[in-house]
């Protein structure tokens, strides 16, 4: 029983009791030496301000004045929980590139503390949780906290956006619907009020966001994910075709284990292969992410997009022609 565990159980032993509760019985009960009750009874007094009264001779028991107005306060965590605490900590201390520093200060913060003090002066060794983010892309913090406070204060937002495709700028007004991880990186789906349709806007590519006074335009979640969900990757769109894919059998041991799409079809061939079938709308995400297989993958269905990676493998080889 770890020291989370005994605090609680010795804060019901109390709490029950209607007589004092003897020092062997609580060791008994808690599983743990004596010196170790005198410990948790000393920090449930003198730490937590719990109304423990008595003694190592008659027992312990709560205060029958001050009994119904006690109860545990603040977060407590066992084991198990304080590890998962510890690794979510430094996804957050170490991913993004320190995105939300500033407004997520306190809660660091209040984490660190939570963990120093759950540790009992303990040093956690940090370095054993590795978080390696994958090409995430410089964001500005106050554009990301104005677009989440207008997802969900479900208000209207304006702002300029820079195509990354043309570079081209626009001043857009929308209604955000969802704010998207994708990728290590952020992406705000949107009714487009000008457009009159539904967009999904790299938030890097947005400047000089601001959050309107009219309520935003909810959309139906069956509309957003029919939209901006049933196609492959990022891009938003119905699908226009499926993909058919087959990878190697060295590949395969990986690919059958991947989430590509939830509505992806994967089947193991007679020779080991992995066949891939899954919706797309645009095939640029699509071919970038078969390509990085390179000789262990090919594509078999449409036409159009095997002759796409046919072009763009062409490409490739003739930067090293010259």
């Amino acid at each position: 029983m770890d020291r989370y565990e005994r605090i609680n159980a010795l804060h019901r032993l109390l709490k029950a009791a209607r007589y004092p509760v003897t020092v062997a019985r609580l060791q008994d009960e808690l599983g743990c030496s004596r010196a170790t009750v005198y410990r948790d009874l000393a920090f449930l007094r003198d730490g937590l301000m719990a109304p423990v009264v008595g003694d190592g001779e008659a027992g312990f028991k709560y205060d029958a004045n001050e009994d119904d107005r006690f109860e545990l306060p603040g977060l407590w965590l066992n084991s198990e929980e304080l590890h998962a605490l510890l690794a979510a900590q430094q996804l957050l201390a170490r991913s993004g590139g320190g995105l939300l520093s500033t407004a997520l200060a306190p809660l660091q913060s209040r984490v660190e503390k939570l963990l120093e003090e759950q540790a009992g002066g303990k040093q956690w060794p940090v370095e054993r949780v590795r978080v390696i983010a994958s090409r995430p892309r410089r964001l500005d913090e106050h554009v990301f906290r104005v677009v989440a406070s207008a997802v969900l204060g479900r208000r209207k937002l304006a702002f300029d956006y820079r195509a990354r495709s043309t570079d081209e700028k626009t001043r857009r007004t929308v209604s955000p619907q969802r704010i998207t991880h994708y990728r290590d990186n952020w992406y705000v789906d949107a009714w487009d009020e000008d457009r009159e349709g539904l967009r999904s806007f790299a938030v890097d590519r947005i400047g000089a966001a601001k959050m309107l006074d009219g309520a935003a335009r909810d959309i139906e979640d069956a509309q957003l994910d029919e939209h901006l969900a049933s196609s492959y990757g990022i891009f938003s769109g119905p699908p226009k075709n499926w993909a058919t894919i087959v990878f190697s059998p060295k590949a395969a041991r990986w690919v059958a284990d991947e989430r590509w799409h939830s509505q992806q079809q994967g089947r193991f061939l007679p020779d080991g292969r992995y066949e891939l079938k899954l919706p797309y709308s645009n095939s640029r995400e699509l071919l970038m992410d078969i390509l990085h297989y390179g000789s262990d993958a090919e594509i078999i269905e449409p036409p159009v997009l095997r002759e796409q990676a046919r072009s763009l493998l062409a490409l490739a080889i003739s930067n090293y022609e010259r």
